[in-house]
This record gives C-alpha cells, sequence and structure tokens, in this order.
C-alpha cells in the first residue's frame, strides 16, 4: 500500500512539473502497466487532484467554457499586454489586416492609437470602437448577429461580408491550442467565422497566453499546421514549444 501512495504523489509531482502526462510516459517512468497507471489515474481524480484524458491526464481541467468579456478583461491582465505589444511589430504600415475578437485584440486596437495608415477589418464592436481614435485607420466592421457576451459579430451575415475581402495578416485569440485538437473557441459560430478568416488571410497570428495550451474549446478551428505564428506568455513549455516549431509554427515569447 505504501509503494501505491509513494507513486500516487511521483506521478502529481510529474505533473507540478508538467502540467500534462501520457499513459505510455508513466508506464515507462515508473515500470508498469498502462492498466495499472489508468487505475492510479483514475483513483487520483476521483480525489480531485488531478483530470483525466484521452491518453493521459493534466493538472487543469483541458476544456475550455464560455466567459463574458467583462470577465475575461480581468483574466492573465499583464501576459496578454505583453503579447499585444509584441504582436504590434508584426504590422506594418498600410497593411490590411483582420483582428478578430477577443480581450487582447481590445489591447492591440489600444495600442495602435498613433500606428500610421492602416486598414482593420474586424468583428469585434470594441476594436472598432478603440481605432475610432486614430484618424489613419480605415476600419471595416462586419455586420450581423451581435453576441453581447463577447460584444463580436457572428452568423452569416458576417460570413458574406468576409469573402468578399482578402488580407495579409489575421490576428486571432482562441480559447484552446491542442496538439491533436488544434486552435479551438468555446463557441461554434465563432468558430466557423474563424475558419473563413483564416482562408482570407495570407498569415495567421494567434495571440494566446499559455494557459490556452493543451486546452481544448467546443468549436474547432483549425489545424496547427494552419499557424504561421503564435505570440504568448514565457509559461509555455519547452515540450509545447518545441512540437509547435516542429509543425512550422514560428513561436514569439513574450
Amino acid at each position: 500500500m505504501e509503494k501505491l501512495i509513494a507513486r500516487h504523489n511521483d506521478i502529481l509531482k510529474v505533473l507540478d512539473e508538467k502540467d500534462y502526462v501520457l499513459v505510455q510516459d508513466l508506464c515507462e517512468k515508473f515500470n508498469v502497466s498502462s492498466v495499472t497507471i489508468r487505475k492510479d489515474l483514475n483513483y487520483l481524480e476521483s480525489l480531485g487532484l488531478l483530470f483525466r484524458n484521452h491518453g493521459g491526464a493534466s493538472k487543469y481541467i483541458r476544456y475550455a467554457y464560455e466567459k463574458n468579456v467583462d470577465e475575461k478583461e480581468s483574466i492573465n491582465v499583464e501576459a496578454k499586454q505583453n503579447i499585444a505589444k509584441t504582436a504590434l511589430k508584426l504590422i506594418q504600415e498600410n497593411d490590411c489586416i483582420i483582428l478578430a475578437s477577443g480581450t487582447t485584440m481590445h489591447y492591440l486596437a489600444r495600442m495602435l492609437v498613433n500606428f500610421g495608415q492602416l486598414t482593420v477589418l474586424t468583428s469585434s464592436l470594441r476594436v472598432a470602437l478603440e481605432l475610432c481614435n486614430n484618424p489613419n485607420i480605415n476600419i471595416i466592421q462586419l455586420g450581423g448577429e451581435v453576441r453581447k457576451s463577447s460584444t463580436s459579430i457572428v452568423g452569416s451575415i458576417s460570413e458574406t461580408i468576409l469573402r468578399q475581402f482578402s488580407c495579409s495578416k489575421l490576428f486571432l485569440g482562441v480559447d484552446g491550442i491542442d496538439m491533436d485538437f488544434g486552435i479551438s473557441t468555446s463557441n461554434a459560430a465563432e468558430a466557423h467565422l474563424n475558419q473563413l478568416m483564416i482562408e482570407c488571410s495570407d498569415k495567421v497570428v494567434i495571440l494566446a497566453d499559455s494557459s490556452k495550451l493543451n486546452k481544448k474549446g467546443f468549436g474547432r478551428i483549425a489545424s496547427l499546421d494552419k499557424i504561421d505564428y503564435l505570440v504568448t506568455d514565457e509559461g509555455i513549455l519547452d515540450e509545447d514549444k518545441n512540437k509547435l516549431e516542429e509543425i512550422g509554427v514560428s513561436v514569439i515569447v513574450k
């Protein structure tokens, strides 16, 4: 019994270091069968010490749920501001870009207050209002159904408008980045609009703090090979950074 308790503690120590573990890796580390490890993980989950998922376990729940935009404004504020400031360097004068919805986009829009000539297409009402403070920016606001929880536009009308444009870069916030599932958001309608945004853009820039890594939202947007850049914070694990770079994603850590 003491041996079993010791292994449980060791599994939790591994999770403290990596946030996510695979059953196969634990089998090799502790030299036990996959059946034994799965029983260990199920038991630890029953105590509320981890979350089980296909092929492994994570320290935190891996499914993102929809939050109101006001709630999001108070989460990881410094990291989001730093990410937005870094993303600003990827924008050139006379660019035609898409800014999707999300709190990090709000910060980026505020930082464009003194920017030169620029055309911005956006689904976010807050982003559009922020950009109104800069007379040099040409703003194209997508029309359609308003999602009040995110103050953004979704639906068939916005999708029809979007198909008329081609932009150099898309700046997109997501609720989840999973190595298998790809990038995702918690709302299906927004996920579909984001898919079209990717199709309309030459380059895709994901702005996401490290808490979004190894999480899934309800609506899948795209596979990771559709991403050109990920701008994130220092909380990203080296293992995740290396995997993304192997796929071809340029990871910019701020």
